[in-house]
């Protein structure tokens, strides 16, 4: 479990996340949503103990990130935005790396990356962007680690790839792992985050579940405005409202909607959700 209490931190005079507090549960794929700048990145880079928080905890299963114990750090993997053009096969890479985490499965690495049409024995310096981010999904995915923090990584990934990598999570994420995953895409990853976490300017927005979500507000399809209406837009498809659920109906939860209702009545929905 990550227990996050009061945390603080800033870049010399700007602060980024401040008191900001809330628990993560095992065995579930969190999606981390927020507008650039808020600090989804720096919260990432402290709970794998790259940063050190200037203020507050942050404890994992007891660990204090920062400490960058062994057992920590065997049993957790940080897939940064940024990758690696390295002059070695990629098949080479995960057999050289793939030694620091105790769990790594060679076998998985392998069977992810045929998931992504990728070729294991090609040089990853070779490797297109878009190739370079499968092959470290795949590493990441293959480490078997309990907690996996993934930073934005359907950049650089075409319409088809985004499809293999819902079903590389889907397929090789353990029950007891926890993956934090990053984005401001949304929709490529609306199917399989779940609870949704909207971080905004020093400030935890919304961390709940789907379900949750879906007791709490209606996403209703139709052309008839909605008085109570929190939002509302109109789509190709017609016009998408979101308003509080008085009945017992649940509606199917439309993500991208759900983030501009959170900005646009911030104080209520921290309210709506406060445990």
């Amino acid at each position: 479990m990550i227990k996050i209490e009061n945390l603080g931190f800033s870049y010399g005079d700007n602060v980024v996340l401040k008191n900001i507090t809330m628990t993560l549960e095992q065995g579930r794929i969190y999606g981390l949503l927020g507008e650039n700048g808020v600090g989804k990145t720096t919260l990432l880079t402290l709970l794998c103990g790259l940063k050190q928080p200037k203020a507050g905890e942050i404890t994992i299963d007891g660990h204090t990130p920062y400490k960058r114990e062994p057992s920590f750090l065997s049993d957790q993997y940080y897939l940064s935005d940024e990758v690696s053009a390295i002059n070695m096969r990629a098949e080479e890479y995960a057999k050289s790396y793939g030694k620091f985490w105790d769990k790594f499965d060679m076998g998985k690495f392998l069977e992810i990356m045929e998931i992504f049409e990728n070729d294991a024995s090609q040089k990853m310096n070779r490797m297109s962007f878009g190739q370079l981010k499968k092959t470290y999904i795949s590493f990441a995915l293959a480490c078997n680690c309990r907690y996996i923090f993934m930073d934005e990584p359907t950049n650089g990934l075409d319409i088809p790839s985004k499809a293999q990598f819902r079903k590389a999570v889907t397929k090789y994420t353990s029950e007891d792992s926890t993956l934090l995953i990053s984005t401001h895409q949304v929709r490529d990853l609306e199917n399989i985050i779940d609870p949704i976490i909207i971080l905004d300017r020093q400030d935890v927005l919304l961390n709940a579940s789907i379900r949750d979500i879906a007791e709490k507000l209606t996403f209703d399809y139709s052309n008839e405005r909605n008085p109570n209406a929190l939002y509302s837009e109109m789509t190709p498809g017609g016009c998408v409202q979101v308003y509080p659920n008085t009945g017992s109906e649940e509606s199917k939860v439309n993500i991208e909607a759900l983030f501009n209702t959170v900005h646009l009545h911030k104080e209520l929905i921290k309210g709506m959700f406060r445990k």
